[in-house]
């Protein structure tokens, strides 16, 4: 560009003063006198300038809040650009600058939070164009730059404010990495002073009682003391300086006491649990997988959980083994402990809620539930809960009354072949049980039924077959899952137990038995579809959709299911009929569901 803007300079004294002598190299006399002028520097060489001066300062710069500092303070060198606002990446939230403006504030900050991540445009009165920029490194994004201008910014200078911004999402990465690096060191080496320490202690241990004295002696205080899985690791990390955590036999988390515990905890692969509890129990003693040092908490040869130690650096020896495995077995044995008291209450609320659902005097039944702590004097709701992928076997019946507790239920519990009863002292909230069981086992596909409130213990076994009642409603129903109240029921609660049968019977094959009877001859399904029909609230889209059939399809089946049984749809009297008879087909005389 320099040659050419000169020999456009030159070209033109050349016109102007004619044709000079020149010497050898091709100049006139005269021009090592007079060299020509540089050209005056452009507004682009200006802005390269200071883009140039902005990534010397860059470097220069102590932390994320001065990068940002410099970057507002320069955007107007890239352009006709003035810097509205900028925000840092804190720990998961934006944290504006001190240095943004007061007047745009919430609307500026409403928008930038508004874009959850991306690019975008903001409208700032007075300014004819506006973007939020992220600032983004290669793992995370560091912040934003919020940038307006007066006027639609050229191609160049659009390109130079782009340039800008990835200059300082470049630095705010270094800054941001050394930042961690520099924490990182830090708390290695406060581990480190909190290990030397908790390795000093345990030389003295060591040295005046000698060591496995101190592990037996503590270990039996933990058993003494009922102390679980949280004095359990306490004084394990206590002991080996190493983070200590008990986890359940399928992975999850129970207790952790250490530095860097994993926040959300990890949720656990079941195929990985099990290969791994079978490696681990195929050892002698514990086994190092990846960075942990775990053993298995196995009472009577059942496995219970996993106890271990996090340690990253192999650092662990012959003490912290002995610590380790006198860890699980006080462990176990509390865990077992603990469990056969479990098996007792609920042996014992079992034998009551049998009782209780069969039919008892009420004397007896007072006394018994007082002495399993439970008020019965209470008005009372009979709870069934019935899960697709778990059998209703004492495993989740025990999941059931850990969800019924951590939801704040008080209740008795037993179980039958396929669902598992409680007999709640307050009605149930409408989502919270099944909610809280869907956590526990992994699962959405659940059913409860709730009975009508019970006054007196004798009411209880009727108030059980509403329970059951309200389950078999909802797994009959378009949506299976989730929680139906008796009382809720509305038309369905005289389908329920105590209904005339032969008349129910009757009914239905007045109004549906022409088409039951095509159906059979044709194995056709035209009952089955005007149920799903009525379901849908009479939606062709719908109906169709929940039949996996065409909606011409449903259209030539309604249309044959008024030829064949004589029934107009469109009759009001009529559709109530077919809707009520496809109702009890269905539920009362145990139609397809």
């Amino acid at each position: 560009m320099a040659v050419s803007r000169a020999h456009h300079v030159y070209g033109r004294r050349s016109d102007r003063e004619g044709s000079l002598p020149q010497d050898s190299a091709g100049r006139h006399p005269g021009d090592a006198r007079k060299e020509p002028h540089p050209p005056a520097p452009t507004a682009a060489d200006h802005a390269l300038h200071e883009l140039m001066v902005f990534s010397r300062a860059l470097c220069d710069a102590p932390d994320e809040g001065e990068i940002l500092r410099l970057a507002m303070d320069h955007v107007a060198g890239a352009g006709p650009y003035r810097a509205e606002a900028g925000y840092l990446t804190v720990d998961g939230d934006l944290v504006p600058s001190p240095r943004n403006g007061q007047t745009h504030a919430v609307s500026v900050d409403r928008r930038v939070r508004e874009l959850a991540g991306q690019d975008g445009p903001v409208t700032v009165p007075g300014r004819s164009w506006g973007r939020v920029l992220g600032l983004r490194g290669l793992e995370r994004l560091h912040g934003y730059l919020v940038v307006t201008s007066r006027s639609r910014p050229t191609r160049a200078e659009r390109s130079l404010l782009a340039t800008l911004v990835r200059y300082t999402a470049a630095a705010l990465s270094v800054a941001f990495a050394q930042r961690r690096q520099r924490e990182d060191a830090l708390e290695l080496h406060r581990l480190r002073e909190e290990r030397t320490v908790l390795q000093r202690q345990l030389v003295l241990v060591v040295t005046e009682l000698g060591y496995q004295r101190a592990v037996h002696a503590l270990m039996a205080d933990i058993a003494a003391s009922g102390g679980g899985e949280e004095a359990v690791t306490r004084a394990l990390h206590r002991l080996t300086g190493f983070p200590a955590l008990v986890e359940d036999r399928f992975g999850r988390l129970k207790s952790w006491t250490g530095p860097r515990r994993p926040d959300p905890y990890p949720e656990p692969d079941p195929v990985r649990q099990d290969d791994m509890l079978h490696a681990v129990a195929r050892e002698v003693g514990p086994v190092r997988i990846k960075d942990r040092l775990m053993t298995l908490v196995r009472p009577h040869g059942e496995i219970l959980g996993v106890l271990a130690l996090v340690d990253v650096l192999d650092e662990a020896d012959e003490h912290t083994v002995f610590a380790l495995e006198h860890a699980a077995t006080s462990l176990a044995l509390e865990l077992a402990h603990l469990r056969n008291l479990a098996e007792v209450e609920l042996r014992l609320h079992r034998e009551l809620v049998d009782d209780l659902l069969a039919g008892t005097d009420a004397v007896s039944a007072y006394a018994r539930s007082e002495a399993v702590g439970h008020d019965l004097h209470r008005s009372h709701y009979v709870v069934v809960v019935q899960w697709s992928n778990r059998t209703a076997d004492d495993s989740f019946a025990q999941t059931v009354g850990r969800a019924a507790s951590a939801v704040g239920m008080r209740s008795l519990l037993t179980r039958r072949s396929d669902h598992v009863v409680l007999v709640a002292d307050d009605r149930p909230h409408a989502r919270a049980l099944h909610e809280e069981l869907a956590r526990e086992t992994g699962t959405r596909s659940g059913t409860i039924g709730v009975s009508a409130p019970s006054d007196s213990v004798g009411d209880i076994p009727h108030r059980y077959q509403e329970a059951q009642r309200a389950l078999e409603v909802r797994r009959n129903s378009r949506e299976r899952y989730g929680t139906t109240f008796f009382d809720e029921l509305g038309l369905y609660r005289i389908l329920g137990p105590g209904a005339d049968h032969a008349e129910l019977e009757t009914f239905v094959h007045e109004w549906l038995g022409q088409l039951i009877a095509y159906d059979s001859r044709h194995r056709t399904v035209m009952v089955e579809t005007l149920s799903r029909y009525f379901d849908c609230g009479g939606n062709y889209d719908e109906a169709a959709e929940s039949l996996a059939i065409h909606r011409s399809t449903l259209r030539y089946r309604l249309r044959r299911i008024r030829e064949i049984s004589g029934n107009d749809l469109a009759n009001v009297e009529d559709r109530l009929n077919l809707q009520v008879a496809t109702r009890v087909w269905k539920i009362g005389l145990g139609g397809p569901g």
